[in-house]
């Protein structure tokens, strides 16, 4: 098996993007990449079949409901996840902190346990770790950097995520500064916890401090002197701004050590991919392009619209087209006319509104599928860019005027 490691193959003149290389165990990762968000260790609707069409690396797991099902236990007598779900590319799995804190939001939640619904507090938090009940059945959970570490291990990760607390925004203060202090406290254990992992499993600590900017450099430069294998930006998905969000970048990424792969936690419009490598982001996940798949709406280039070259700054509404209107009943060209991707080449809008109208399974892959594809390629044409001197260039004709 082979050791995990990192190389920067090219930096780009007039920002702080670069693209390079991450090796792992199970193939390499050229970066700046897009990963794919598999929940339930499946992207919705896409085989693996799929992904590797579309052209994707690798794809993020969810620990926290790969935990509650089918369990930690059943993946790992499998042989891990590559083997349980058959896709011999890179994997990453998230430190489940996300999913238990986000439930700290409602803070209590109506569970069926026994037959009977009940009203449930979901979350308490403690520097030991947290107490959360299932969403599923209200069952009593503990969650530690331990036992998250643990599962990462035992699932067969290449790259896995330390255990943090995300905060929620707005989160005051003295909370964020509370937060971020269990978080390295937390980054300290997770790191002794995953001494015994298996070689070419990757370790990345995670970034926080809310929209704080002293408390970000602080986080940065903390974990930047851990014995971290990667570092995360995390927080940066749940109510910032994109203003707010290219300001945490600024302020942490100059921080972090130009040998280390960096990786942004739940972030990927269109406009927002720009932004993050320019900054100096390698890798960067997103659900964006699979849920709007799901929900009828496929990406485009704003010029390919059919309403003539649009002469603004495009923004993410922008690349968006609705293919559950009736506008499209009668529209018999592709997606995008020059999408290389299958659906484009074989189908055309009507035929997909007529499967999103009629509800019919077909839609949420072909829409999924050329979501993916489009994201993908727009990637792969940054990495392209960035080595030929040309991103700027890129960012100009993708963004607009």
């Amino acid at each position: 098996m082979r050791d995990f490691s990192f190389e920067v193959k090219k930096t780009d003149k007039h920002s702080k993007a670069r693209s390079g290389i991450i090796h792992t165990s199970h193939g390499e990762i050229k970066t700046p990449a897009f990963v794919a968000v598999g929940t339930q260790a499946s992207v919705k609707a896409l085989s693996n079949e799929d992904l590797k069409g579309a052209g994707s690396q690798v794809f993020f797991v969810n620990t926290y409901h790969l935990y509650l099902r089918p369990g930690v236990e059943v993946v790992e007598k499998a042989g891990g996840l590559h083997q349980f779900i058959g896709w011999d590319g890179p994997l990453m799995t998230d430190s489940a902190g996300f999913q238990v804190f986000s439930l700290a939001q409602g803070k209590r939640k109506t569970a069926r346990i026994e037959g009977l619904e009940k009203d449930l507090p979901l979350v308490r938090i403690s520097d030991d770790g947290v107490a959360f009940r299932s969403h599923i059945d209200g069952s009593k959970h503990i969650f530690t950097p331990e036992l998250s570490i643990e599962s990462q291990v035992k699932l067969g990760a290449d790259i896995m995520i330390a255990f943090d607390e995300c905060t929620f925004y707005p989160a005051t203060l003295e909370y964020s500064r509370q937060a971020m202090e269990r978080t390295h406290r937390w980054a300290v254990r997770s790191l002794k916890a995953a001494e015994n992992r298996r070689l070419g499993q990757a370790l990345y600590g995670s970034v926080q401090g809310g929209v704080y900017e002293d408390l970000r450099k602080t986080s940065a430069k903390f974990l930047s002197k851990l014995s971290f294998d990667g570092l995360a930006v995390g927080g940066v998905s749940v109510g910032e701004t994109k203003n707010e969000m290219k300001s945490v970048l600024e302020w942490v990424l100059p921080c972090f050590p130009f040998s280390l792969p960096r990786h942004l936690l739940g972030v990927g419009e269109i406009d927002d991919i720009f932004t993050l490598v320019e900054h100096g982001i390698d890798s960067f996940d997103c659900v964006m392009p699979t849920r709007l798949g799901r929900m009828g709406t496929v990406l485009i280039k704003p010029e390919n619209r059919g309403k003539g070259k649009i002469t603004k700054k495009w923004n993410q509404k922008d690349f968006l087209l609705d293919l559950t209107k009736k506008d499209l009943i009668f529209d018999f060209k592709p997606i995008e006319k020059t999408c290389e991707c299958f659906v484009c080449k074989n189908y055309s809008r009507a035929y997909l509104n007529h499967l999103f109208r009629t509800r019919e399974l077909l839609a949420y892959r072909l829409a999924t599928y050329h979501n993916l594809f489009f994201v993908e390629k727009l990637t792969e044409a940054i990495r392209h860019s960035i080595e030929d001197g040309s991103f700027c260039k890129l960012k100009k004709e993708w963004l607009g005027c």
